[in-house]
């Protein structure tokens, strides 16, 4: 009401000292009640609006103080220092005032947009307006500094609050449009009072006063406001969805504010100023705004444009990795990754279901500690030699290795496991295992294997027999025979021959499966075994003018040496078999870890990528016209896997068909303790 009042007085009273008097009275009263409400709405508010409210407050008293001392004592210059200060609070209230906080970049730009607004016009306007400021041949002191400072920080001030007007949403916009505008209107009259300064003196009792006054009373009454605490009005709006404001709308108006401001600032002039001076003065201000107005534009284009193709790559990475999820979900095997350490990282719901837990029960567990079944003695086996372990550290792939998982509840499941290395820019930063449960694989296995076994028991007594009937015959035993009848008897002989070869195998496959077979293991160089093996298969070799060469052969190992002889006699028989006249066969080791890997290499024709694993398995062989042609079972690889998984090692091949082949078993070594799979 007293504003109504004051401008009824400006415009219709006629004593210059009374309004002269009044106008102090009624600036300082207003700064005191706005304190007061500011001060008020502070305690009834919570967080940043908590910490606006109350610099505002501070700053409202901080202007008091200024307006008191400079009617006391008539100092100006402590009043301007005052009031200087009062800004600066009133831009940390400003910078407090959204409730949700203007990240670091939003907030720099912001204050140099009333930088640049600000500073520009009261720049130009200063050239004009205030031509002592410039003129070197002034003083430069401490109210000289003060009187330029002042007007920059209102311009500044005003400026950053009109930016925050525009780019609010939602019930804030109310409080701080208030707020905003009252630091426009004080700072037009600190403008205003400065150019009568410059003019020859200012005098209270003019409607610049009133700006003063008003400035104050808006902020009070956006103290009084309900969305003052920062909490939303109820009962509108609520549907709406709120939309960001433009900056660039923000920036338009504020240099449509600075530029009214400016042209009354040299109304008052325009006796002294030339056309010339005032054409280039629009001319200047109107380029400064169209250039900050250009950058605002292009900025916020810019900023829209990566802001959508942020939101686009978003939205592709969220469905390539619901597609994953999907994927890992959906699969019916058990997947799970570890890290460097080995520790789970994650597991599909099906791995989980297979363990007998909850895919968040297993991630954080170290997967070889928890997963691995212990050794028959009770101990864990040591995970320098697990396949986990060798994908992370050796970068190798794993492919159909078999285990025993133990569940939560204590029971074991037989699985077939394949881990890979993950391989990050070069580097392997863990590994993903796939494993499959096998029980009724093996159950089937077990049935298959006992009946081969029976009817291979019952063709050994008939075989015998007929062995020995043929001898008969052939000895002469039922008096002589012709040649064609010799002849026929001996293919006869050599068809039970491999028939028997074959049975046996069968039987050997079945023993050494069911453990019926017990190790008998002893620290033994690797050297020595690797040159029984060569001994034994060299007349072959010879044979088929095959060279075995073998290498560096270094360690001891912990083996069962016959099984192992056994097992490189396999592997160098298949490698003369398949090599060329005039080939080559190596032989040779070296150390990996607690183990000792031995290689046996072939120049020979090769093996078909996705025939790697396969021949591994019973009555298996690259092309079926090799039994023809080669001879064999197809059981020898399957009788080497077996004997080397039962001394707790692997065994695998690796080929480029058209180069060659290479074996590669591991052994345990003796020099490194570890222990073996015990029968």
């Amino acid at each position: 009401m007293w504003v109504l009042a004051l401008a009824l007085l400006f415009a219709f009273g006629s004593d210059a000292d009374f309004n002269a008097l009044a106008s102090p009275v009624a600036i300082m009263v207003t700064a005191l009640t706005t304190a007061v409400l500011c001060f008020r709405r502070s305690s009834r508010s919570r967080g940043r609006r908590r910490r606006a409210w109350l610099l505002l407050g501070v700053a409202g008293l901080i202007g008091l103080s200024a307006n008191v001392l400079s009617a006391l004592i008539g100092n100006d210059s402590l009043s301007e220092i005052g009031l200087l200060l009062a800004l600066v609070v009133g831009v940390a209230a400003m910078v407090s005032f959204p409730n949700q906080a203007l990240d670091r970049p939003q907030l720099v730009r912001t204050l140099l947009d009333g930088i640049v607004v600000g500073g520009s016009v009261l720049f130009v306007s200063a050239l004009i307006v205030f031509p002592d400021i410039t003129n070197e041949e002034s003083a430069w002191d401490v109210a000289r500094l003060v009187s330029i400072a002042l007007p920059v920080m209102d311009a500044v001030l005003a400026t950053f609050a009109v930016l925050l007007i525009m780019r609010s949403v939602g019930p804030d916009r109310i409080p701080l449009v208030l707020v905003g505008m009252s630091f426009v209107i004080y700072a037009v009259a600190d403008i205003s009072y400065a150019v009568g300064e410059s003019s020859g003196g200012f005098q209270f009792g003019s409607v610049v006063d009133l700006g003063w006054v008003l400035g104050y009373a808006l902020i009070g009454v956006a103290a009084c406001h309900p969305a003052g605490s920062g909490t939303a009005v109820t009962g509108r709006g609520d549907a709406t969805e709120e939309r960001e404001g433009s900056p660039v709308a923000g920036t338009v108006v504020t240099f449509c504010l600075f530029i009214a401001a400016a042209v009354v600032q040299i109304q008052g002039s325009l006796a002294v100023i030339s056309g010339l001076a005032i054409a280039l003065w629009f001319m200047v201000i109107t380029a400064v705004a169209v250039r900050q107005i250009s950058l605002v534009v292009a900025n916020e284009r810019l900023r829209r444009d990566l802001e959508v193709r942020v939101e686009e790559r978003t939205e592709e990475l969220a469905d390539l990795t619901r597609t994953t999820q999907l994927t890992l979900t959906s699969v019916g095997e058990g997947i799970y990754g570890v890290d460097r350490e080995g520790v789970i990282t994650f597991v599909n719901p099906a791995g989980a279901r297979s363990l007998g837990l909850r895919p968040e029960n297993l991630v954080g567990l170290h997967a070889h500690d928890q997963l691995h079944a212990v050794q028959d003695d009770g101990t864990p086996f040591p995970y320098a030699g697990c396949y986990i372990h060798e994908a992370i550290d050796q970068g190798v792939t794993v492919n159909s290795e078999e285990d025993l998982y133990r569940r939560a509840d204590g029971a074991l499941i037989p699985v077939e496991v394949t881990a890979s290395p993950v391989v990050d820019d070069g580097r392997v930063t863990g590994a993903v295992v796939v494993f499959r449960d096998v029980t009724q694989r093996r159950e089937i296995d077990r049935m298959k294997s006992e009946f081969i076994s029976v009817i291979s028991h019952e063709l050994r007594t008939p075989l015998t027999s007929i062995k020995g009937a043929i001898g008969l015959v052939a000895g002469g035993a039922t008096g002589d025979i012709a040649p064609e009848a010799r002849r026929l008897l001996g293919i006869a002989g050599d068809s039970v021959d491999r028939l028997t070869r074959l049975i046996n195998d069968i039987l050997e496959v079945e023993r050494l499966g069911s453990g019926a077979d017990p190790l008998e293991l002893i620290d033994v160089p690797l050297e020595k075994v690797v040159r029984s093996a060569v001994e034994q298969t060299e007349a072959l070799a010879t044979q088929a003018d095959i060279t075995i060469e073998v290498e560096d052969v270094p360690g001891i190992v912990t083996a069962d040496v016959d099984r192992i002889v056994q097992t490189l006699v396999n592997l160098i028989g298949n490698a003369v078999k398949f090599t060329e006249r005039g080939g080559r066969v190596t032989v040779g080791a070296r150390p990996t870890g607690v183990f000792l890997e031995v290689a046996v290499r072939d120049t020979g024709r090769g093996i078909p990528l996705d025939r790697l694993e396969s021949i591994f398995g019973r009555f298996e062989q690259v092309d079926s016209s090799d039994a023809r042609e080669k001879g064999g079972t197809g059981l020898g690889l399957a009788i080497s896997r077996n004997i080397v998984s039962r001394h707790g090692g692997r065994i695998w091949a690796e080929s480029t068909p058209g180069v060659g082949s290479t074996f590669l078993f591991t052994l345990p070594s003796a020099e490194i303790p570890v222990s073996p799979q015990l029968d």
